[in-house]
């Protein structure tokens, strides 16, 4: 009796995390180039034509997550990608976040890196020159200015 027990609730827990793995794993939607020539993932952020707030703190994303991982990333203009939502960010072809759908379209530095990390994406030998402190102080003035419409 204790073994069969033990063999349901194996079955009903590996049931519901297959589940929670269905329901959690995202949304895919076919992205152009959602892998170099070397069969890696590609980090793509899809922008509105022109550029909104979202686009262009995503495009900071990218500029933070080049600075720190060694990921191919590209940036498309919403007119090449006419059936995907912008703006939006995918990893390969899991949407990290889209228009109208999850964060609405807006990602962070750390929303990219949860990612990259748990897909074991390496990280650059030396960062780069945006966590050096004067250049960080202008990049978050940059940032800043974007979000406030350049008041």
């Amino acid at each position: 009796m204790k073994f069969k027990l033990i063999k349901i609730l194996c079955i009903a827990s590996l049931s519901l995390a297959a589940a929670g793995v269905w329901a959690a794993g995202g949304v895919s939607m076919n992205v152009p180039g959602s892998t170099d020539a070397a069969g890696r993932k590609m980090l793509t952020f899809i922008a509105k034509d022109p550029p909104g707030v979202r686009c262009n703190g995503n495009l900071q994303v990218a500029a933070e997550v080049a600075n720190t991982y060694r990921v191919p990333i590209q940036l498309i203009p919403s007119s090449l990608a006419p059936n995907l939502p912008a703006p939006s960010v995918f990893y390969g072809n899991e949407m990290l976040a889209a228009d109208g759908k999850d964060h609405n379209g807006a990602v962070s530095f750390q929303m990219v890196s949860d990612v990259l990390d748990v897909e074991g994406v390496p990280k650059q030998a030396k960062e780069g020159l945006l966590f050096n402190t004067n250049v960080r102080r202008n990049f978050d003035g940059l940032k800043d200015s974007i979000k406030s419409g350049g008041k």
